[in-house]
Order: C-alpha cells, then structure tokens, then sequence
C-alpha cells in the first residue's frame, strides 16, 4: 500500500492519508474485556461464530411476505388457446355433475368438454370452488389425462385446473400430490407444445411453493434440469416470467434447506437471468438469491462465488420496488457472512449505494439498509473505516433522529457494534456526527432493550473520554442535551437491567455531577461536538500508546446480568 502523506491529530494520534481516506494508525480497538463483550452482542466470540449469529436477524426480515412475492398463482385468464391448432375453444356450460360425467367419461371429447368446464370455475376471480372439485374425486383423471401426448388441448386444460387446485391451501395442494401429478408435470416439461409446457410450469411452481417438503419432491423428479434447459433468449417474457419464478420457488424454505446438489444446478441460470432487463424476471430472481443466502457461510459462498455481487448491487438502485428490495435483502444476507464475505460485498460498491436508500422514502428500504450496515459496522475496523469514509454517519444519525422507530432500533445497534468494535479515532469521528444527542433522546422510549444498549454505548463512550481525560466535557454536553436527567429518571425503571444500567452511569460518571453543572471547563471539544468541531481541546493531554492500551483492557460490565438479557432475544443475536 502506497502511503501518501502522515499527519498528527491534534490530540496526538497517528494518521495516514491514502487517496483522501483517513486510516488509523496501530489504533487500539476499543474492545472491553472478553466477559462482556461475549454478551454484548457477540463481540469476543471467535469470527466464524460472530457471523454465524448474525444470520438470524428477524422474524420481520425473514419472514417470505406474500405481497413481497407471491408463494402461489393462479391462472384466471378468461379463455385457453388450443395448443394444437391455435384456435380457441367454445365455452360450453355444464353443471358441477355434468362435468364429474364427462371427466369420467372414456370419449376424448367429452373429457376435453367437461375439463375444461371444471378449469373454467377453477378460474373464476372470486371464490373459486376448489373444494368441491377436490372432494368430486377429479384429481386421478386430471392426473391421467397429463398422460395423454396425442391429445395436447386435454394436457393444457387438465394441467392448468391442476395449478389451479395447487393455488389453493395445503391440503388442496397435497390433494394434487397425492393423486400423483408431479411426475407427468415433469414430463410436460419437454412437451413440444409450449402452451402445455409453460402450464406445467406454472402447476409445479405452485406445488413446489406450499413447503419444503413438495419442493423436494419437485427436485427429486428431475425438474430442475428440464427447467433450466426451458431458459433461452427465444422464449417468450411471459413464459421465462413464469420459470424464473418457479425456479424461486425451488430455492425457497430452509427447514430443510434445498439440497447443495439442487443449488449449484440453479444458480448458473440464476446468474444468467439476473443479467435480464425485465423487472419481473429480475424480481424472481434477486428472491431467490435471497432465500439461497438466507443461510450458513457456505451457502453465502456458493452464492458469492458466482460473481454476482456487482450486478446486484447495481440493481439496489433500482427505481423498481419490486427489484430493489429482494436485491438488498440478497447483499443484506450476504454481509452476514465471514468477514471476507463482506469485503467482497463492500469492494462491489455496496456502501456507496446505501446512504441514498438510508434515506429513501419508504421506512422498509430505509430499516433494510440499516440492518445491512449494522452488519458491515459488526466486521473489523478496516470495514468501519470505509462505512466512515463512504458517508455513512450523516445519514445514520439522520435516522435516530428522524426515522421510524423500527429503523431507529437498526441505526442504534449499528452504532452499537461500531462503538465495540472501531478504534479510538473511528469513535471521535462518530461522535463528532452528532450521534449522541438522538441516542439521549431514544433513552424515553419503551423498549427496554434498546434503552439498555443505548446506555451501554454512553457509558463505552464515556469511559474512552476519562482516558483521555475529556470525561468532564462530555459530562457537560451530555448534561446540555438533558441526558442526565434521563438517565437518573430510569434508575427508577421498573425493569432490574436498565435501572441497574443507569445506576452504575451515574454512580461511574455523574457522582460529582453538581460540580461541574456550577462551574463550566473552558475546553471546547466534547460541547463542541454538535457544530462538528475536534473531540480534543487545545488542552488536550497527549495520549500514549501505553494508555490506549490500558483503555482498550480498561473496560467492565455496566450491569451483572447481560446472559439473562441474551435469552429474552427472540432466537436470534439481536432483537428487531
């Protein structure tokens, strides 16, 4: 590394420049002693195991919405095309019995007639009866006439009332399985009628998405390969919609995951469509990314060794909803990989695009961008001192200020895990963002963990400034954003954690809290923070090394009971 310039702090500390950035010199990572670092968060653990945590974030963020993307469709189209002649066919009215006959019947025609009356109903807007066609015992034969190559019309009007019925619940779904339609669906995937085969398709899709047990059933017939031969630049939009989606579905659910074996036969294409212009195909395709890298360090991998991380992160700025947010729920996973993982993410330009979406005007792009980023601040100094010199703190104190409080609650633990994990100049440079004051004001709200966190991070900074003998300034300012008071109100909190938490704040920091609200120091650094001034005064102390080492050992728990913090978290490493 090319070194261009070194330049002295005015409180003392080393820093070299290279191409405009600021880089900490033998900087001291304000880490606290192993114990506590160990249940704040997962800071002391060893790398591997810190990652790993951070994979289950939220039941939120996880959690497959359905207005996100839908698990199921169904086929209301008003008419079918005769996938022999290209004709259509002439609707025929028949009754619910009429058309138990004709499915039954040994004519072709009378089939045809009866099933399409039975897809016809199935199609309807409202209130389709799948039920009763369920409970009419149509399955076997629609299953049967799947069979049936010499008649493709049958094939279509059978495979679309089947993907009907697999629209439907579970047990309606199952219904479909159990009559055994998985294996000839699979076979119309190489039907030479591409009506017929888009059908099945779409049927094994639906069937694919009700769980992971059809989906692996649906991979162990063989489908993968069929589908993936279907992707071509001749087929047309609506058909590779409708496979894209499919092979969504097939990547979807991870208890259990999809087999290693399913995955590396989907992601060539996958990484093959998401270089398509289309928003729906690209949709599909950022999803099912998503649910492969919704998981361990090696399915990350699988997934970043594909090189796809540029072109997703190209595609977290899209105008497109629809494909912007499954592509940052896909870069937001993978950050929650190995350290080397998310520099991979990081050298593909993923922090530069993020401080346009923390302040984008939806709430759930901005509360994503936010996770992301607490999990970049959760890596090693090298990647908080690009989050720093991407631009990254305007934005994030924009969102304790101003945000949402679901997004409140990510911007304070990205603070969290930059205050435990950044050098001594790192966490000057986020207080002098101004992030102290939003995070005194949070101090009044209900959640209690989030409040314990919060005073957790005043007190870490807290204690960085009596080492540098700048306590009292801080005091001061702290005192003038009427912090003070708010901590010693919550020494009455009726939860044990928080009031033993701002207790030993005050007791550590504040006992001599009158003394300085009478006379006011002369030094400007700390109250001079909010206007973005130095942390360090003119009477600053010069720091040793030797002493910033003593810092970084100097660190005790703020209260006795973080284990039991940790087992009130909704199975995972942080709440949500």
């Amino acid at each position: 590394m090319e070194i261009q310039s070194v330049a002295l702090g005015e409180a003392g500390w080393g820093q070299l420049t290279q191409g405009g950035l600021l880089l900490p010199v033998n900087m001291p990572t304000l880490d606290a002693p192993e114990e506590r670092l160990r249940k704040f968060k997962y800071r002391g653990k060893d790398a591997s195991m810190r990652r790993q945590q951070r994979m289950a974030v939220s039941l939120e963020l996880r959690k497959a919405k359905k207005d996100e993307q839908a698990l199921k469709r169904r086929n209301i189209t008003n008419f079918s095309p005769d996938p022999a002649s290209g004709q259509l066919t002439k609707g025929v009215s028949l009754t619910l019995q009429e058309i138990i006959n004709g499915v039954n019947a040994s004519d072709p025609d009378l089939c045809f007639q009866a099933t399409q009356e039975a897809r016809k109903m199935l199609s309807q807007e409202r209130n389709p009866p799948l039920k009763l066609i369920v409970e009419a015992g149509l399955i076997p034969r629609l299953v049967e006439f799947l069979k049936l190559s010499p008649h493709p019309c049958l094939q279509f009007e059978a495979a679309w009332a089947l993907t009907n019925i697999a629209s439907g619940t579970s047990e309606q779904t199952q219904a479909v399985v159990e009559g055994g339609a998985i294996p000839p669906l699979v076979e119309l995937l190489s039907s030479p009628h591409m009506t017929v085969c888009e059908q099945a398709v779409w049927a094994l899709g639906n069937i694919a998405g009700d769980g992971p047990e059809f989906r692996d059933l649906v991979i162990s017939s063989n489908a993968i390969p069929h589908l993936v031969a279907l992707v071509s630049s001749t087929v047309p939009i609506t058909f590779l919609r409708n496979i894209t989606w499919t092979l969504s579905n097939l990547c979807r659910n991870k208890n259990p995951y999809p087999s290693v074996k399913a995955v590396k036969q989907m992601l060539p294409v996958l990484s093959h469509l998401l270089q398509h212009q289309d928003s729906e195909v690209l949709s599909d395709t950022c999803w099912a990314l998503s649910y492969l890298t919704d998981g361990s360090n090696e399915r990350i991998g699988q997934v970043v060794n594909t090189g796809v991380l540029p072109r997703l992160v190209q595609l977290m700025s899209s105008s497109e909803l629809n494909v912007l947010t499954p592509s940052l729920r896909t870069v937001g996973n993978i950050v929650t990989g190995t350290d080397h993982q998310t520099q991979v993410a990081i050298d593909a330009g993923m922090l530069h695009v993020l401080p346009q979406l923390l302040m984008h005007p939806r709430s759930s792009i901005q509360k994503e961008a936010a996770w992301a980023l607490s999990n970049v601040a959760a890596g090693p100094r090298q990647h908080i001192q690009r989050l720093i010199a991407c631009g990254m703190l305007p934005p994030l104190v924009a969102l304790l200020k101003n945000g949402e409080f679901k997004v409140q609650k990510e911007a304070v633990w990205t603070v969290a895990n930059f205050t435990t994990g950044g050098t001594i100049d790192q966490l000057i440079q986020l207080v002098h963002s101004g992030v102290l004051e939003p995070l005194v004001n949070l101090l009044t709200i209900q959640d209690t963990k989030i409040v314990i966190i919060i005073l957790d991070v005043i007190s870490f900074i807290l204690q960085a400034a009596e080492k540098l003998s700048e306590k009292e300034n801080l005091c001061l300012l702290i005192e003038e954003m009427g912090g003070i008071d708010k901590i010693e109100a919550l020494q009455l909190h009726e939860n044990p954690q928080v009031a033993l938490t701002a207790l030993n704040i005050i007791e550590n920091h504040f006992s001599e809290v009158s003394d300085f609200r009478v006379e006011r120091s002369a030094h400007t650094s700390w109250c001079a923070t909010l206007a973005g001034d130095h942390w360090a005064g003119a009477h600053a102390s010069p720091v040793s090394w030797a002493s910033l080492y003593d810092l970084a050992l100097s660190f005790s728990p703020i209260h006795a009971d973080w284990a039991a913090f940790e087992w009130q978290l909704p199975g995972s490493w942080r709440p949500f």
